[in-house]
């Protein structure tokens, strides 16, 4: 299968899965990548917020951050091209409807980061491999983004088990993760 072919099955799989399926196995996945000593000991954490069918990021961006752990989250900036992280605090007075109607932060509201204070950056995908290869949603934002903003901090992909393939046709420009986290398991790469 091409890219195209490949993103476009996976999606319909993971689209199909029933809601109280998908609310448990991105509550094990929460579970998992907060038992990962890099996510414990990291200061400012990038996550994206779920949309659609991806692993529920939500709970677990309220679950840290009443925990008084340092949070961002992406806006979109579609001319540019680019990923632009922006504290985040309180989610409920924070967020608005964005890119694609993803919830994104309001600039008006709260400030942006400097993508390079970023430990680690949670990153969302359509399909994965065992070498860390990912494809995303084809638009290249969050490989622009850990390429030339957020070169140094750790890429942790959130996946359910039906995502991973075993080998995703990856391009040059097509960022490799440190890590995949799963409902079954954390697979560490090298």
């Amino acid at each position: 299968m091409d890219r195209a072919e490949l993103r476009k099955s996976i999606l319909a799989a993971r689209q199909a899965m029933q809601p109280d399926l998908r609310r448990q196995k991105s509550q094990r996945i929460a579970a998992r990548l907060r038992a990962m000593p890099v996510f414990l000991e990291a200061g400012l954490c990038l996550f994206y917020v779920n949309f659609r069918s991806e692993v529920e990021t939500m709970p677990l961006i309220r679950l840290c951050l009443r925990e008084g752990r340092q949070l961002a989250v992406p806006l979109t900036l579609v001319s540019a091209k680019r990923l632009v992280p922006y504290r985040l605090r309180n989610p409920e007075q924070e967020l608005v409807a964005g890119y694609c109607g993803i919830l994104e932060p309001d600039p008006l509201v709260v400030e942006p980061v400097d993508p390079a204070r970023l430990e680690v950056v949670v990153v969302p995908g359509s399909v994965f491999d065992l070498q860390g290869g990912r494809l995303g949603y084809g638009g290249g934002f969050y490989d622009r983004f850990l390429e030339k903003e957020a070169p140094a901090a750790v890429r942790i992909a959130l996946a359910f088990e039906m995502q991973l393939v075993d080998k995703v046709p990856v391009q040059d420009h097509d960022q490799v993760m440190h890590f995949i986290v799963t409902e079954d398991r954390v697979i560490e790469l090298p």
